[in-house]
């Protein structure tokens, strides 16, 4: 494929970490921000965070560890394709979901009502205060201290964000600003095509895996989903060529067929439109004002259906719906629990929200601490505050490694 290698991001053009550190000389400094999202604690505890299904509901159910590593492997598959570079959008794609409170989207809506007229909460600006306070592993900074391409894919992966800002992005844009002006995220323009590659990425992942995860769930059958037509067709078309095939290898192949017609479709679609608009150089690609890594409108209107149908079928589903109530209420139980009394928080979190001079830093601090709980650590807290049977126990070595 004739491909550009100019719209790739060149780590040697890299602008750098906040602070400045002397660069590896076996790795570039983008498999560095890889390896330090790695071996976060953050990342480890994706392990025990919802994507769909609780996280004890079942081994084989995808947890936000699993889905995370299979938007990366799609994310190296894309970057591959197009010739750009591997490593920066593995990397974004290893962090896209580190923010993320327990108990999954219904977490993060509760912990985001939670937080109304306090500074509210987002999962994607959680994660950068992850990667620049939150973790404390190095003796020369907080956070991870990744560059300016890492932070600026991890934020904008989704596209510009010209309203609604949080609270906690206005917050580092302003430090930035006021601090090295050159890292500046310019929130207002579109990330570099390996951002992109992660976030479209992030769409083929779930949209596959929830179909497998709903399957196995018992929410659906394989013969429900053909009656979504691209899907109908794959599905027939696999049952002559093995017209006795088990139904389980039947819905990992027609999974695999539709992961690499997603996976085709969005390199020949950008390919096309590079084409088309003769980009001369990656920054003409930032300054486009539109989506360049995308679905050709034909195959976008299959996801719609794809989605609807999900929706429908998985995510509004009464065992789903049970689900979202009791996180919903572990979540609003322990924020309140902590807003009325804030020494019952541990120690630790307890110190860090005492040096808080305002309530508002307060409560970002509860959040902090909620939202990098795992499922299990947030119902074990809540356990713990709530049920007199069991709440006189300390806390146990377990429940710290949990944490």
């Amino acid at each position: 494929m004739n491909y550009n290698k100019s719209y790739r991001t060149l780590f040697k053009d890299t602008k750098g970490r906040f602070y400045k550190e002397k660069e590896s000389t076996n790795r570039s400094p983008y498999m560095r921000d890889r390896d330090r999202l790695i071996h976060s604690a953050a990342f480890r505890r994706l392990e025990h965070k919802t994507q769909v299904f609780v996280q004890h509901e079942g081994d084989n159910f995808r947890s936000r560890l699993t889905h995370t590593i299979e938007v990366s492997q799609i994310a190296r598959s894309l970057a591959n394709s197009m010739d750009l570079d591997l490593d920066l959008a593995e990397t974004i794609a290893l962090a896209h979901d580190l923010g993320h409170a327990p108990f999954g989207h219904a977490g993060e809506d509760e912990l985001n009502s939670l937080m109304l007229n306090k500074g509210g909460f987002d999962h994607n600006a959680q994660t950068l205060r992850i990667v620049t306070k939150l973790e404390k592993k190095y003796a020369q900074f907080d956070g991870l201290n990744l560059t300016w391409e890492a932070l600026e894919g991890i934020v904008k992966h989704n596209g510009p964000i010209n309203k609604d800002i949080p609270t906690v992005l206005k917050e580092h844009q302003e430090y930035i600003l006021k601090n090295k002006p050159e890292h500046d995220l310019k929130l207002n323009f579109y990330p570099g095509l390996e951002a992109q590659v992660a976030a479209i990425s992030d769409d083929i992942a779930y949209c596959n895996h929830d179909i497998d995860d709903g399957i196995r769930a018992g929410l659906f059958s394989i013969e429900d989903l053909e009656c979504i037509d691209h899907i109908g067709v794959i599905v027939s078309s696999i049952r002559s060529k093995w017209p006795k095939i088990e139904k389980r290898r039947l819905v990992h192949e027609t999974i695999r067929v539709l992961i690499n017609s997603m996976v085709n479709d969005v390199v020949n679609e950008t390919i096309n439109i590079i084409k088309k608009e003769k980009f001369s150089h990656v920054e003409e690609i930032r300054n486009y004002g539109k989506t360049i890594v995308k679905f050709s409108d034909k195959l976008y209107y299959n996801n719609n259906q794809l989605r609807s149908f999900l929706h429908k079928e998985m995510y509004k589903h009464t065992i789903v719906n049970r689900m979202t109530l009791k996180a919903k209420k572990i979540i609003s139980d322990l924020f309140n629990a902590f807003s009325e009394d804030i020494s019952v928080l541990p120690t630790e979190w307890r110190n860090i929200a005492d040096k808080e001079k305002s309530d508002f830093q307060k409560y970002r601090i509860i959040a902090d601490y909620i939202a990098g709980m795992t499922d299990r650590y947030a119902v074990m807290e809540h356990k713990r505050l709530f049920d007199m049977h069991d709440g006189w126990k300390g806390t146990s070595l377990y429940d710290k490694r949990d944490r």
